[in-house]
């Protein structure tokens, strides 16, 4: 294998995804169990966990906790993903223990203790948990995969756990119906331990409830107009109506966690809320007097959050830089920002997954007029701003990610 430990990490990629805990188990336990050394809050959902997860991290830090964050994917760099402290890993640390899983990792495969490789995902959260443990981290938020009862970080023995959201996403892997998707993501219910959920469909919430009563796990109702009227009532750190909801889980998290005997307080609460930031989503920036929003809606329920902001918040329609993966439901995410967006220009994100520009653009001309192709993302994006209107980039992370790069250093040709 390769002799940087970041590059075994990312080469691991080649290898997919896999759900089941076998791999994780194995290498927790190699590694002396670090997923035991903190506390932890387990966070899954379709969509809003990374806010969610951002939110009660900002809380628990007002707080005055040790706090460590575990989430994904990166939007630049892989370092985004740990986060402690409110700071991502520095390179050397992350280089530290990531060797220390590659060691692992190479032995299991020699001694035949591993048939096939761990995915990429299985050893950045064993590398996670190591880090957290050697930081002297108190607080681990730690965001659910994919799906939640075969996701990687289903080790962890939590103190809460939540449900954000729960909409059609990742199909292939979930379950076709909302009900399959719900069972799935509920399989991170343990005994004793609450669970607050977010808004939900009735379907969805219902195998919820049928999965934390069979394993004994107490639920906390987020979505009630105690806890929603509570955060509209709060200055909110992130942009968008949809985080009303995101908060009032956010704080039935911080009051559970106070349940069971860690100090936050009111104030906490407000100032974490307050203070939260969490890139790429409906993220703003200006480039020449032209505004540009990013926003990480991947799949139709993040499209119709994004929509609906831009319909309340934008005079005119909007110029959309649109690239996705190929498995995402593409024409049914260009049909929901259509009719918000003068035009749209079509790219090619920067990943093996994606689909064509050329491709996305046959979609986009069944629901749209007007419809341009630019394969290359950052010439895409410096056409639309030669539009002059406000400018929205969405449809995937890989797209975003890099673009931001670019909006935040100020690379713009």
């Amino acid at each position: 294998m390769t002799d940087s430990p970041i590059e075994f990490l990312f080469a691991l990629e080649q290898f997919g995804m896999k759900f089941g805990l076998d791999s994780m188990r194995l290498l927790c336990a190699a590694l002396n169990r670090p997923e035991r050394a903190f506390s932890s809050v387990h966070i899954a959902g379709t969509n809003g966990k990374g806010s969610v997860a951002a939110m009660l991290d900002a809380i628990l830090r007002a707080a005055r906790h040790r706090t460590a964050r575990y989430t994904s994917p990166h939007l630049e760099r892989i370092e985004e993903r740990f986060v402690i402290d409110g700071a991502a890993i520095d390179r050397a640390g992350l280089e530290s223990s990531a060797a220390k899983v590659r060691t692992i990792v190479e032995r299991f495969l020699a001694d035949g203790t591993f048939e096939a490789p761990p995915t990429f995902f299985e050893c950045t959260t064993a590398v996670a948990f190591d880090l957290f443990r050697d930081a002297g981290v108190e607080l681990a938020i730690i965001e659910v995969g994919l799906g939640g009862r075969l996701d990687a970080t289903n080790v962890v023995d939590p103190a809460a756990t939540a449900i954000v959201s729960i909409d059609f996403d990742h199909q292939a892997q979930l379950g076709s119906t909302l009900t399959s998707i719900a069972r799935e993501k509920a399989g991170i219910a343990k005994p004793g331990v609450p669970m607050v959920l977010g808004p939900l469909p009735d379907e969805a919430r219902s195998a919820i409830e049928d999965v934390c009563a069979s394993v004994g796990a107490p639920i906390v109702r987020a979505d009630t107009p105690a806890f929603v009227e509570r955060a509209a009532a709060l200055r909110l750190g992130l942009a968008g109506a949809h985080q009303i909801s995101n908060a009032a889980v956010a704080i039935g998290l911080a009051e559970t966690l106070e349940d069971r005997g860690i100090r936050i307080g009111h104030a906490a609460i407000a100032t974490g809320l307050a203070d939260v930031r969490w890139p790429g989503r409906l993220e703003q920036f200006e480039v020449d007097g032209r505004r540009v929003i990013i926003d990480a809606a991947h799949n139709p329920a993040g499209a119709r959050v994004l929509a609906s902001h831009l319909a309340d918040a934008e005079r005119q329609p909007i110029t959309l830089v649109f690239g996705a993966m190929r498995d995402k439901a593409i024409g049914e995410m260009l049909s929901i920002l259509a009719p918000v967006a003068a035009e749209i220009v079509c790219t090619t994100a920067p990943s093996p997954r994606a689909m064509r520009a050329s491709e996305i653009a046959a979609i986009a001309r069944a629901v749209h007029a007007n419809v341009r192709t630019i394969a290359d993302p950052l010439a895409a994006l410096e056409q639309a701003l030669r539009l002059d209107r406000t400018t929205v980039v969405a449809g995937s992370i890989f797209l975003i990610g890099p673009l931001r790069g670019h909006l935040y250093r100020g690379i713009l040709r």
